[in-house]
């Protein structure tokens, strides 16, 4: 009899400690219980959402946001039933799905970046020769629009160019690599500011505008050959030193890689004419809402948007960049602005042929 109840003691301590356990596992997962937020978001903003420091501060909000890419402007054919946000990069787009979903108000802007070209050095050197742009600094300097669409015009060559012989790698036309205008927003946004320098420094907005102005864009396009469909994909082709010596990105893209280190073949152009990308969200639920009002005011994140290069709304202070390739602030840079989201389908359409 001692024995047998030595036993079932035993059983029962085992199962209390084994309840205990489950009850300590429970009361912890209570404490850091967060609400999952799907989300779809263009790619320039992967590592933003990936970063643990990210993740973390969302936590700290009770926030678990699993994130999915797509380009910009695709986000419009997906079917996003059962998401939360979506987070495409600039305003046209989001108000197209704003419409779609029936959201109403207005629609947080967190954070935004310019566009910019980068090149490598060898580029950058021959554009500032023959005054396609000038140099602040070895690595910094501004792209001259104008001169670039009156050379695209006459299909200038590199060629052509004073200085570019010396440099086996510069051959053929002359031109700018950027995303496909009709499924992502970087190459949406630089047929945007072409359009407004070749429309005389007016946002292209009726029928005879759009005839005038698309055949330098489809021209602008079609010297690519094949376009990617994501700005990330386009950056990690340059920094891998693959494909044309110029290319359209964001300057959130630039930071970023800056947060590894200085690359030495590296110029960061900033056109005289450029558009912001406004990142904008739009909330399809209570809780996607509540993870896009903490992307535009919660001190942790706007710092962690600064150290992916993004550029938090209303602090220009808060840009805390490298000036030996970024501009502090946009001096010098002229923002143009963005036909409506038909106009500029239409414009990316006829770009592409």
């Amino acid at each position: 009899m001692r024995r047998i109840a030595g036993i079932v003691l035993a059983v029962l301590l085992i199962g209390g400690v084994v309840a205990a356990v489950v009850a300590g596992r429970s009361d912890g997962d209570t404490s850091t219980a967060t609400k999952t937020v799907r989300a779809v978001i263009g790619s320039e903003k992967a590592e933003f959402f990936a970063d643990p420091d990210v993740v973390r501060a969302l936590a700290a909000k009770g926030y678990t946001v699993k994130a999915e890419t797509s380009g910009s402007w695709a986000m419009e054919g997906l079917d996003l039933a059962g998401y939360d946000l979506a987070l495409p990069s600039s305003r046209a787009p989001a108000a197209e799905l704003a419409a779609k979903y029936k959201v109403t108000g207005t629609l947080p802007r967190p954070f935004y970046s310019p566009l910019v070209v980068v090149a490598h050095k060898s580029a950058a050197e021959v554009l500032a020769a023959n005054k396609l742009a000038t140099l602040d600094t070895e690595h910094r300097g501004t792209f001259a629009m104008a001169a670039y669409l009156d050379a695209a015009r006459a299909d200038r060559t590199w060629q052509q160019l004073k200085g570019a012989g010396k440099y086996g790698e510069l051959t053929g036309t002359l031109y700018l690599s950027s995303t496909d205008p009709e499924t992502s927003n970087s190459g949406a946004l630089y047929l945007a500011a072409a359009s407004y320098v070749a429309n005389g420094g007016k946002v292209v907005a009726s029928g005879a505008e759009v005839d005038r102005t698309s055949p330098l864009l489809h021209k602008l396009v079609s010297v690519q050959g094949a376009q990617q469909s994501s700005s990330d994909a386009a950056f990690r082709d340059f920094v891998s030193g693959a494909g044309n010596p110029l290319v359209v990105v964001y300057e959130s893209q630039v930071a970023s890689l800056l947060t590894d280190g200085q690359p030495d073949d590296l110029v960061v152009l900033y056109p005289d004419t450029t558009v912001n990308s406004d990142h904008t969200a739009v909330p399809l639920t209570e809780n996607g809402h509540a993870v896009a009002e903490l992307l535009a005011t919660d001190p942790k994140l706007r710092a962690l948007e600064v150290k992916h290069g993004f550029r938090p709304q209303g602090e220009v202070t808060e840009f805390a960049s490298d000036t030996t390739y970024l501009k502090q602030e946009l001096t010098g840079v002229r923002q143009a602005p963005v036909p409506t989201a038909e106009v500029l389908h239409e414009l990316a359409r006829r770009a592409r042929g």
